[in-house]
């Protein structure tokens, strides 16, 4: 990759990614192309080989920019979240606004959810993508464990793979049905395994 080293390339170079991600977003991998990210970004077209080594390189910049601003959002939450004991659909509303995402009037939450399951998939055939996702992942988990401590719950590492397993099989499984509802289908499975999967602290 060629480097940009003054403020203006960086600002190109950032605007590419900015673009890209979007691009991922509304279209998934296949809308991330030289030309349309060049586009989007309104800049010319050779300025996306001159600022990055190759379209993979970009693509995977992409990925990491999408998870951290759903992680960003998923920090502030957490963050203002006040340390009490809360009985388990409290919890389980939590989980589910966190890992699922909160109830929309639009279909952003939905395209983002798509795009969070296009990336674990890509990540498994592209081996540029997958320390992306570990990075993004480990994160994520911590975040849902903050989110179990704060509820006064015990956080077991194994247990709490458990959770986030159950998670993804019933989200990608609610995202391939007509008329899915991710969030319902996940609360009502989750209130039947919190308790043993994250049990309450008794002192």
């Amino acid at each position: 990759m060629t480097s940009a080293p003054t403020p203006k390339g960086e600002r190109r170079r950032q605007a590419l990614v900015t673009a890209a991600a979007d691009l991922l977003l509304e279209g998934g991998f296949d809308a991330v192309r030289h030309r349309a990210v060049a586009s989007r970004a309104d800049l010319p077209l050779a300025s996306t080989t001159y600022y990055f080594g190759s379209l993979d390189e970009l693509v995977a910049l992409a990925v990491e920019h999408n998870g951290n601003r759903e992680l960003d959002t998923m920090r502030e939450r957490v963050d203002g979240l006040p340390q009490r004991r809360r009985g388990g659909e409290a919890t389980v509303d939590l989980i589910v606004e966190l890992l699922v995402g909160p109830e929309e009037v639009d279909d952003g939450g939905r395209e983002r959810l798509i795009a969070r399951y296009e990336r674990f998939l890509a990540s498994a055939r592209h081996p540029e993508l997958r320390d992306v996702q570990l990075r993004l992942r480990a994160q994520l988990d911590d975040l849902l464990a903050e989110v179990l401590r704060r509820s006064s719950r015990i956080v077991w590492e194994t247990r709490l793979r458990r959770l986030v397993a159950v998670v993804d099989g019933v989200v990608v499984g609610a995202l391939s049905e007509v008329d899915p509802d991710p969030r319902a289908m996940v609360r009502a499975m989750l209130l039947d395994l919190i308790d043993d999967l994250a049990p309450s602290r008794m002192h």
